[in-house]
Formats: C-alpha cells, sequence, structure tokens
C-alpha cells in the first residue's frame, strides 16, 4: 500500500531525514520507534503532504504522491492524527467529529459512520454535546482518532498515540487500534514506548538520526541484540 524510498526533509540546515525507506503493506499494523529528534514526526509529515521533502519517493496504492497538497492525500486515503491532541476545544465533540467528514458529501453515510464510531469510543457518544475542551487528555485523543477515521482512510497514521496518557488509556488506545485493523484500515503508528510499540505492531522500524536503523518482524525485533544500539544510536559493543 505504501511505500517510502530514500526520502529526505531538511529544515533548513538541518537534516531530519537522511534518506529514510518503509514499506506498510495492507492490513499491517506498522510501527515506527525512535528516540525524539529521530526523524519520525517528519516522515509522517512527508507522507501526509504537509512536510515537503528533499528527495526521495513516496508511493501510495501505485501513485507517486510526492508534492501533493494534504488535502489530495487526505482524498487519496490517508490520514494523520499529529502529536498534541489537536482538538477545537470551542466546539462539541459531534462537531469535530462532523469536521472529520468534510471531503464526503453522504450526509447519511457520514452520521451512519459517526454512530458506528460511537460503538467503539461510547464515551465519545455520552458526551456529544459537550465541548471538546473539557474531555480529558485520552478523552481527546478518542476524539481525534474518531475524527481522523471519519474521513474514511486506507491508511491512519498516529504520531504519539500515548504521549502523557496513563497507562490504562495507553491500553485501550491500542485495543482501538486494533478494532480499527479489524475494520479494514491500515495503521502506521510513530511512538517513543518501543515497549508498546512492539507489543501492537506486526513489523517495526527503528529510526534515528533520520535512517531507518533496524527493521523486521516485531516479535523479533524485541529481544534483538542490536535492538537498543539502534534506538539510541550506540556504537555496537565489540568483543575483546
Amino acid at each position: 500500500m505504501l511505500a517510502v524510498e530514500d526520502l529526505k526533509v531538511r529544515y533548513g540546515q538541518i537534516n531530519a531525514l537522511n534518506g529514510a525507506s518503509i514499506d506498510v503493506g495492507q492490513g499491517e499494523v506498522v510501527a515506527i520507534v525512535g528516540p525524539n529528534g529521530a526523524g519520525k514526526s517528519s516522515l509522517l509529515g512527508a507522507i501526509a503532504g504537509i512536510v515537503k521533502p528533499a528527495g526521495g519517493r513516496i508511493d501510495f496504492d501505485g501513485e507517486n504522491t510526492i508534492g501533493q497538497p494534504l488535502e489530495r492525500t487526505v482524498r487519496r486515503g490517508i490520514a494523520l492524527v499529529p502529536e498534541g491532541r489537536h482538538v477545537f476545544s470551542g466546539l462539541t465533540v459531534l462537531e469535530n467529529l462532523k469536521l472529520g467528514a468534510t471531503i464526503r458529501s453522504s450526509a447519511a453515510e457520514i452520521d451512519a459512520d459517526i454512530q458506528s464510531y460511537f460503538e467503539i469510543f461510547p464515551i465519545l457518544s455520552e458526551r456529544r454535546h459537550e465541548a471538546a475542551g473539557r474531555l480529558s487528555g485520552g478523552e481527546q485523543q478518542m476524539l481525534v482518532i474518531a475524527r481522523a477515521l471519519l474521513s474514511n482512510p486506507k491508511l491512519l497514521m498516529l504520531d504519539e498515540p500515548s504521549l502523557g496518557l496513563a497507562p490504562k488509556i495507553t491500553d485501550r488506545i491500542y485495543e482501538i487500534i486494533e478494532e480499527i485493523r479489524g475494520r479494514g484500515v491500515t495503521v502506521l503508528v510513530v511512538e517513543q514506548n518501543a515497549g508498546r510499540a512492539l507489543k501492537a505492531a506486526d513489523r517495526t522500524y527503528v529510526l534515528n538520526g533520520g535512517v531507518v536503523r533496524l527493521s523486521g518482524p516485531s516479535s523479533e525485533l524485541e529481544n534483538h541484540n542490536d535492538f537498543e544500539a539502534a534506538y539510541f544510536g550506540l556504537s555496537k559493543r565489540k568483543d575483546p
């Protein structure tokens, strides 16, 4: 579904990505883990069309999407939930959800999907007429995920969905990710919490210094000898 090849992103003289390559197959949950400043958010931003790459290629469903604006990538079927739970705090939960469906035209289908997502996120149903700014951090995270899903994406990208959340709420967020995958949506998730991501993802990429240092099935990376070195950018230990 998604193939990113030799992607480069620069901010002035700063190289955020130095030739990162990943691929995501339809129906997968794929994780990208790494420390702060590794280039994870820049990678998602480039795929979504909000960051302009300096080089490389991004193919989504067989089409090169480099240079396409955010609206075009959303219409192609890519939705990004950025880091930080950006809700419209003065609008109600229901109004926030409807904003996620602005590219769609059938009001009946939108209403049906909102009801469907209320089943996954029952707290949002209970608080549908309350201002989004009054929700807890975990509830706001559920809201921005549901809002992104209202665009009917093929690929949902989540940037640090567990950031600042209690472990119990994080567990629920990852249960929801699995439910979303069960509905036919492919998921690409960025996390600093490597342990949490490895348990949830089919495959994982370790990004550091703007390049992929290690990748493979998550079950294999959990106990991989080079995982810590790849994550923290350490030199591999040499036996005497």
